[in-house]
């Protein structure tokens, strides 16, 4: 349970960070179970990853305490951080901190020498683990980043849009399966017992492409807390083979092109990123966006150098009928 009064929404906010996408990614690893979600993107990172030189990322991050170091995943300061930017605030950890939460990750097992160096040697430790990261990102986060950082733009827009129609509390609704919010207190479904405070810190909600379907609560660090969870469309993010169906009903109104777009866009995407998953002509994708568009069922927003689409509340709205009668009855 995470003490959450109504003051706290004050402090509430999103962002994206590369390093939750590289430290959600490692456990996407080594979790069988969920090769249903993340086994395409595993089965082409694997061979990428044998021989590249990373053993002290990988025992850091999976320790048999399953402790991951805070400091490895630093709340981020803005709502965007590039991976460089949060790099740097790792590599400027307080070198007893970085010695202390390595160490608990390993705490009462027979460690690695990779992890028995953050003893004798942190400062050169947490330099080969920068290094490390930096290469796993290229490897295996960067080939999906685009993907990652849509589906949390998506996200964060979405929660946004809530908070102001409906209020601050809104950025918690429907939040996550296993979270609710009661006014007081942030309960988590079959997590670990415990409770935890805010202690007067900010709580930043962290949207990670490689989170789903769980939720982790909670990290520290010095801009305050952090909730990772995973973005509406999760699994729309890992299916690009096999897009979501749209509903009989949705097809019935819109004609199954036009809402195959829609429920595509449950992530957004690019004009040709519709087309590519779609199997269509970027002048027939074009087309569709623009007749979704003027409909006021989506919207497009300009991330980087890219136009991106996503769903607006009407198109969410519309995107919900599934198995229901369209004129209502």
């Amino acid at each position: 349970m995470i003490e959450f009064a109504p003051a706290d929404l004050v402090g509430l906010r999103l962002a994206h960070s590369p390093l939750v996408e590289v430290v959600t990614s490692g456990f996407a690893l080594n979790r069988p179970r969920e090769t249903w979600l993340y086994g395409s993107w595993a089965a082409r990172v694997r061979p990428l990853l044998a021989g590249a030189g990373l053993r002290t990322f990988l025992a850091v991050i999976s320790g048999p305490t399953c402790y991951v170091p805070d400091f490895l995943t630093p709340v981020p300061a803005t709502a965007r951080p590039s991976l460089a930017e949060e790099l740097r605030v790792v590599a400027a950890t307080p070198l007893d901190r970085v010695a202390a939460e390595v160490a608990a990750a390993w705490a009462g097992h027979p460690a690695p020498p990779e992890i028995r160096r953050f003893d004798t040697d942190p400062a050169g430790g947490l330099a080969e683990l920068v290094r490390q990261v930096q290469r796993y990102f290229e490897l295996a986060v960067a080939p999906v980043w685009p993907r990652l950082r849509a589906a949390a733009e998506g996200e964060i827009a979405y929660r946004a849009r809530l908070a102001a129609e409906d209020g601050p509390q809104a950025l918690l609704a429907g939040l996550h399966p296993r979270l609710d919010w009661d006014g007081s207190a942030l309960r988590l479904a079959n997590g670990k017992p415990g409770q935890w405070s805010l202690d007067g810190q900010s709580l930043t909600l962290l949207p990670a492409g490689f989170a789903g379907p769980r939720v982790y609560p909670l990290t520290a660090g010095p801009a305050g807390r952090a909730l990772w969870y995973p973005p509406r469309g999760y699994g729309q993010l890992w299916a690009q083979a096999a897009p979501a169906e749209p509903s009989a009903p949705l097809a019935a109104l819109l004609g199954s092109t036009r809402a195959g777009v829609l429920t595509l866009l449950a992530v957004p995407a690019s004009t040709g990123e519709v087309a590519t998953t779609l199997g269509l002509s970027p002048a027939t994708a074009s087309h569709h966006l623009t007749t979704l568009r003027n409909a006021g069922l989506v919207v497009g927003e300009r991330v980087g150098h890219r136009l991106r689409y996503r769903r607006t509340a009407l198109g969410e709205q519309l995107s919900a009928i599934d198995g229901v009668r369209i004129d209502g009855r």
